[in-house]
């Protein structure tokens, strides 16, 4: 964070400091700003978020004794620890984010790169930050922090030098990307795809489409929007942006300005050509899966909005090795190859899993994928569990393993799909899938592991991945 005095800070967001012998209004902090307790430093500021399931409160002392130097705190705590008490810690770190901001983008050389979609934000803002970083200091979210807590957290990283500011914005509900990309108003804007991630929040798809152009209604006059033109949905949001008075750059597989051709995946990363005009740019990424180049080429063409050389862009990707923790991940050893990808799930995402798998494995070896429940789809929840099932039988899918009450459904259209010999099985949990998997798989077999979060299948997808490394 840039160097701020105590007082500074709580005249930025509203609120009234409390100074200890310690720390008067004039002391001066510039650390990070998180809202664990365990992650803090001397000179860090801890923001004491109130939670569903334990209030951050409770945490001012151990943010003390980590080394913090103010708490931002909705009621006064008993901890000899500078505070500032504000109505409401979330509006406070989201006004602290966007003052912050400002001031550095005062200076003229911070600019700011905001993503959305309803799948593949981690892995572009990832493929972004590898690129930007080689152009000068750059910040990007850790993990997915891309909500109403870590976006700001996220902004609040930035330091007088930083010159690129990467920031993802995700939304459970309307209007929450307007609210965190109108903290920034981001010079460009990256649309990537609209789908039923997080419907049941939204209330169907084209709720989902008018929720994510708010990305756009955000952005800086006189900037560039990125669409994905491969996504009809976001293809429709050009007018928007032109009312806007942003330079539009499409990219996909068809039209496109960016576009992808020649596109090959096999089990050791992802080839294609980007096509710039009369550029060609072979690129082999790490990273496994088609679904992947969408993402690389809005890297490509977002970076190159801010002045980056296609070739260039191109080079850093085939560095990068994995997304994403948990995305597309490999694991295992030589005779069972693992992808641990259950960090996340929708219809999509899932489906675009499942394809890969397929297209990775070698006649001689064997599909295996275990799958779990997709979380926030509404009333589609059920349909779309039951066209997974579908997919991977007819994909060819040689076990199916399908873990949870709430992934039944699909097991159940696996079954009634042809895959009722034994090929599909259903688990109640992920350590009875674990004790299944590890007298079940053998050589030559290549895992998927696939749930959203919620269904814990990452850790299940570590286990396995240790257990055959």
């Amino acid at each position: 964070m840039i160097a701020l005095s105590l007082g500074e800070i709580a005249s930025l967001i509203g609120g009234k400091l409390h100074t200890t012998e310690m720390a008067s209004a004039d002391t001066i902090v510039s650390g990070t700003v998180d809202t664990d307790s365990r992650s803090l430093r001397a000179g860090d500021i801890f923001v004491a978020k109130p939670g569903e399931v334990t209030d951050g409160h409770r945490f001012v002392g151990a943010a003390r004794e980590s080394g913090a130097e103010l708490a931002i705190v909705e009621h006064l705590v008993d901890e000899p620890i500078a505070q500032i008490v504000v109505a409401d810690v979330i509006e406070a770190l989201a006004v602290f984010a966007r003052a912050v901001v400002a001031r550095v983008r005062a200076q003229g050389r911070l600019r700011v790169v905001g993503v959305t979609g309803s799948n593949g934000k981690t892995t572009t803002k990832n493929f972004l930050a590898r690129i930007l970083s080689d152009e000068g200091p750059t910040v990007a979210p850790i993990a997915s922090y891309n909500n109403e807590v870590g976006a700001p957290l996220t902004m609040l990283r930035v330091t007088d030098d930083t010159e690129y500011l990467v920031c993802e914005f995700g939304a459970s509900a309307p209007g929450e990307i307007a609210r965190l990309a109108g903290l920034v108003e981001p010079d460009v804007v990256v649309e990537l795809m609209v789908g039923l991630a997080h419907a049941g929040g939204f209330g169907g798809i084209e709720e989902t489409a008018k929720a994510k152009a708010e990305l756009i209604a955000a952005a800086k006059p006189g900037g560039t929007a990125v669409l994905n033109l491969d996504d009809p949905r976001v293809a429709a949001m050009a007018e928007p942006a032109r009312e806007r008075g942003l330079q539009i750059v499409g990219f996909g597989q068809g039209d496109a300005e960016v576009r992808a051709t020649g596109v090959d995946v096999d089990a050791a990363g992802t080839s294609f050509v980007v096509e710039i005009g009369a550029e060609r740019i072979p690129v082999r990424l790490q990273v496994l899966g088609a679904h992947h180049v969408g993402n690389a080429l809005a890297a490509i063409a977002a970076t190159r909005a801010l002045g980056v050389g296609p070739a260039d862009a191109a080079a850093r990707l085939e560095t990068v090795e994995i997304a994403e923790r948990w995305r597309m991940q490999p694991m295992g050893g030589e005779k069972v190859r693992i992808i641990n990808d259950a960090y996340n799930a929708s219809p999509d995402s899932m489906a675009a899993a499942l394809r890969t798998l397929a297209q990775i494995t070698g006649p001689d070896e064997r599909t295996v994928a275990v799958l779990g429940a997709m979380s926030e789809l509404g009333e589609s929840a059920g349909d779309e569990h039951d066209r997974i099932g579908l997919l991977a039988v007819r994909l060819n899918i040689q076990r199916i393993v399908v873990v949870g009450d709430d992934a039944r459904r699909l097991f159940l259209a696996a079954v009634g799909e042809g895959s009722w010999d034994g090929e599909a099985v259903h688990l109640p949990d992920a350590g009875a899938a674990f004790e299944y998997l590890r007298d079940e798989l053998r050589p030559g077999d290549r895992v998927l592991v696939k749930s959203s979060n919620s269904a814990g299948l990452r850790f299940l997808g570590d286990r396995l991945g240790e257990s055959f490394s």
